[in-house]
């Protein structure tokens, strides 16, 4: 869910202005979030404005006129900024539906990218954020930058302004770039989030361009498959019912389906279209989305790459801020938030975290516990535990995985679409069969004379 900021004001006890912002999905939270603060800290709330975007068009001191848009709390905040700035303001109109569209990922992926690179230069990063203002193509991302750029020159801590963002920019991404300013490694994190980044969507398009050939040949089969037995099957075993033959017991059990159809097909669709939805939002849910991450990584074909792609990621991260953070706990729970599976996070903050902290048990044997890893991990942290050099062999686990799963990525897919082809045979092999049933039955000339 987007995170909006708000402004609110107030008064202490002492007669004192109070002033500040808080981060909430709604005005309704906000506003609570407000509301305990005032009682905390005993100032009575006044007003609570919330940042919206506004769309303003000035007239430059050459007299070129000039339209924009930029996020303010009110619209007079905005109308001084401009007129500071020297310009003439023509007219400020606040956005009604102000609805906020993440930037493709490509664009996200070549901010981070380009941010590493320039980063590696030794430049300053807010000037990489005014070089890649104007370099993206991406208007979101864009405001993203200039919200980021405003945040920090504001005096904002850098994971403060970077998280305020999270929803355009993704959680994971949101906190490695928000930390990397304090790990004294800027330029390793941006690489190592652009490299996971990069993975990911590659990943996503091998999955999703393999199997678009199959799931519009199945869907296209499915029609067909519909149609015939509902509309064109009918129609011929129909003749011969009429005639009062006794028909095979495939074909007979197929035209009684065709007519309960018939007469159901509504209700057919309006239970279908129920369990769906059922299915769709329980998935979405935070139940559902731990069930479904558990299930894939046990899946027969793919599960056991998803699994590795998530001990991937978990390692990579750990390489990345085991040495800087200090703190092995926050490490190990920042990993295990990355790594994009919600069962592999529940068992590493549930088990593995609690095991260390309350029980002093060592790093290995606490993942072990979890059952969230597999045993080439756990002997490569265990190696490196007895040699002393962990974050070595977190890095080599990630690269070997992110080798082992780009070569078995290929034939997965092809397992898959092996798959798919078999289904598809499976059902023009019974659509053949029970035409060849039907083509069986032959009336004799009294049967048509009846």
């Amino acid at each position: 869910m987007a995170v909006k900021e708000f402004r609110f004001n107030g008064i202490s006890q002492v007669g004192q202005p109070v002033q500040g912002t808080v981060f909430a999905p709604s005005a309704q939270a906000a506003k609570k979030r407000v509301g305990d603060l005032a009682e905390r800290h005993s100032f009575r709330t006044e007003s609570i404005e919330q940042r919206s975007t506004y769309l303003y068009k000035v007239r430059h001191f050459n007299g070129k006129v000039i339209q924009g848009g930029q996020k303010a709390f009110s619209e007079d905040e905005l109308r001084t900024a401009l007129s500071k700035m020297g310009l003439e303001v023509i007219k400020i109109q606040k956005v009604l539906f102000d609805i906020q569209r993440k930037p493709p990922q490509t664009d996200l992926i070549m901010f981070v990218r380009l941010s590493a690179n320039l980063l590696k230069e030794k430049l300053p990063f807010d000037e990489v954020l005014n070089l890649l203002v104007n370099d993206v193509s991406s208007k979101s991302l864009k405001q993203v930058i200039r919200d980021l750029n405003a945040d920090l020159k504001g005096g904002m801590e850098a994971q403060q302004a970077f998280m305020k963002q999270q929803h355009m920019l993704g959680k994971f991404t949101a906190y490695m770039l928000g930390i990397a300013s304090q790990t004294g490694n800027m330029s390793e994190i941006y690489e190592a989030t652009a490299r996971f980044l990069e993975r990911q969507n590659e990943f996503k398009k091998s999955i999703k361009s393999a199997m678009i050939t199959p799931v519009i040949t199945l869907l296209v089969l499915s029609a067909a498959f519909v149609f015939y037995i509902w509309y064109i099957f009918p129609q011929t075993a129909g003749l011969f019912e009429n005639f009062g033959l006794e028909l095979p017991p495939m074909t007979q059990s197929t035209l009684d389906f065709s007519k309960w159809m018939d007469h159901n097909w509504f209700y057919v669709l309006l239970v279908s279209g129920s369990i769906i939805g059922g299915v769709m939002a329980f998935l979405r849910s935070n139940r559902g989305v731990f069930l479904t991450h558990r299930f894939m990584i046990r899946l027969p074909i793919i599960g056991g790459l998803l699994h590795k792609l998530n001990i991937e990621i978990f390692c990579r991260v750990f390489a990345v801020l085991y040495s800087g953070s200090g703190e092995n706990i926050s490490v190990i729970k920042i990993a295990a938030e990355a790594s994009g599976n919600r069962y592999i996070e529940h068992r590493v903050k549930t088990v593995t975290i609690p095991m260390m902290v309350a029980q002093g048990a060592d790093l290995v044997k606490a993942m072990e516990a979890s059952g969230a890893f597999t045993s080439m991990a756990l002997a490569r942290f265990r190696s490196g535990s007895e040699t002393g050099n962990v974050r070595n062999s977190a890095r080599q686990m990630a690269d070997y995985y992110e080798n082992e799963t780009s070569l078995k990525l290929k034939s997965v897919i092809e397992v898959i679409q092996t798959v798919v082809a078999l289904i598809i045979t499976l059902a023009i092999m019974g659509l053949t069969i029970l035409s060849s049933e039907l083509a069986m039955v032959s009336p004799s000339a009294t049967d048509f004379m009846k």
